[in-house]
């Protein structure tokens, strides 16, 4: 296997498993709701070559900062969804100028649009509604609410509206993404009901409803494509049709997520009075930077076939100082020993962008396709590391 051959630990992207989630994304949007827009999530994951083939495949670029834009105009990308609190004048400016989707969500946004006077200009508008009173315990904040938008139940969203008019920009369009914990498709009918609520009560005739990401995807047990844009555009339909409006999907996770695995080597055994550990090369902060996973997807390579013995329990760890840096257990099985190969699988949804540089650089990273695997990001050297950095004089 030319995966056993590598050194580790490495992340390595299926292209195969990523082409098949844009297929099956594309094929469900177009049965639902064929005026459709993917804007691929960079965010999520922005490494190079994964938003160059999502760039390839037709997906809008999906960014939320000035400089995720620029990251987006790097790669000679004009097809942009602009959303997110941290945009810079210059880049709102430019993206709204250059008639990009630009959903503003801040009242400073409003303020520099004055910048436009005269010029022919069009934005959207980020929604703030209370998800948490129509799907209760699912929302990801729950009855604290979430900070995104205008809120749309005590007037500000009118109020931001207007004062987007008054300055004679036009609102094409209104971004509802939601974050919640379930993901579950009762989520997005309550997105979909809440678009068509705003649409009547303030007469708008929109280009565009941008009910953002947070799908499940490459989970055969959870949710699928279709029956989250099938119950949408029944929704939607009520009151927009998709000859004159089109639907807007930010999938991140969705398309990534499922699409990367880690490969990691045992290290070393550690038997103690109370446990036996078995180290890795590899590491929590890689795979669960934010320390709140439970479980993994994984399998495990023998080095050799040799006869092993039974353990009640094995505790997997990683090479940091940290001694939570613990990633799962193994319960009653035969016994690791070092070179043994452990691959943790569906882990390419907000890991690399959010992996520290803690004690060792970022690791290799390939691309697998078919019987070929190409490197796309080579190990962090000291001279990467250093690149812009001063010591003292």
């Amino acid at each position: 296997m030319m995966i056993t051959k590598k050194k580790t630990p490495f992340f390595v992207i299926d292209k195969e498993i990523l082409d098949d989630n844009i297929k099956k994304l594309k094929t469900a949007l177009n049965e639902a709701w064929p005026n459709y827009i993917i804007g691929y999530s960079y965010k999520t994951n922005s490494l190079l070559w994964i938003i160059d083939h999502l760039k390839n495949a037709g997906c809008y670029a999906e960014v939320v900062s000035d400089d995720e834009y620029q990251l987006a105009k790097s790669i000679g990308h004009d097809n942009i969804v602009y959303n997110g609190i941290a945009k810079s004048k210059e880049t709102f400016l430019k993206a709204v100028r250059d008639h990009n989707i630009v959903n503003i969500d801040s009242t400073y946004e409003i303020d520099w649009l004055d910048e436009l006077k005269g010029e022919d200009c069009e934005v959207g508008i980020r929604v703030n509604f209370d998800l948490e009173s129509k799907c209760p315990g699912q929302t990801q904040c729950g009855t604290d609410g979430e900070r995104f938008g205008f809120c749309y139940e005590n007037g500000d969203l009118k109020k931001a509206m207007d004062a987007i008019n008054s300055k004679g920009v036009r609102i094409t369009g209104i971004h509802l993404h939601k974050s919640s914990k379930t993901r579950m498709p009762c989520i997005y009918s309550a997105i979909a009901e809440t678009a068509i609520e705003i649409a009547q009560k303030y007469e708008l005739k929109l280009k565009y409803v941008d009910i953002g990401g947070g799908f499940f995807g490459g989970l055969e047990t959870k949710p699928q494509f279709n029956e989250y844009f099938d119950m949408i555009a029944e929704i939607l339909r009520q009151q927009f049709d998709p000859a004159s409006t089109a639907l807007i999907v930010e999938p991140g996770m969705a398309l990534i997520g499922s699409a990367i695995d880690y490969v990691t080597t045992v290290t070393d055994i550690k038997a103690t009075t109370r446990n036996t550990f078995v180290v890795t090369d590899g590491s929590r902060i890689h795979i669960d930077p934010l320390m709140t996973k439970t479980s993994y997807f994984y399998d495990i390579i023998h080095k050799t076939d040799a006869a092993r013995q039974h353990m009640l329990r094995q505790v997997i760890c990683g090479f940091t100082c940290m001694e939570h840096d613990r990633l799962f257990e193994i319960a009653d099985s035969e016994e690791l020993a070092a070179g043994d190969r452990i691959i943790y699988h569906k882990v390419g949804a907000y890991t690399m962008c959010l992996s520290p540089l803690f004690i060792k650089m970022f690791p290799d990273i390939y691309v697998k396709d078919k019987d070929t695997m190409r490197i796309v990001r080579e190990k962090w050297s000291f001279s990467d590391y250093k690149r812009n950095c001063y010591g003292e004089e």
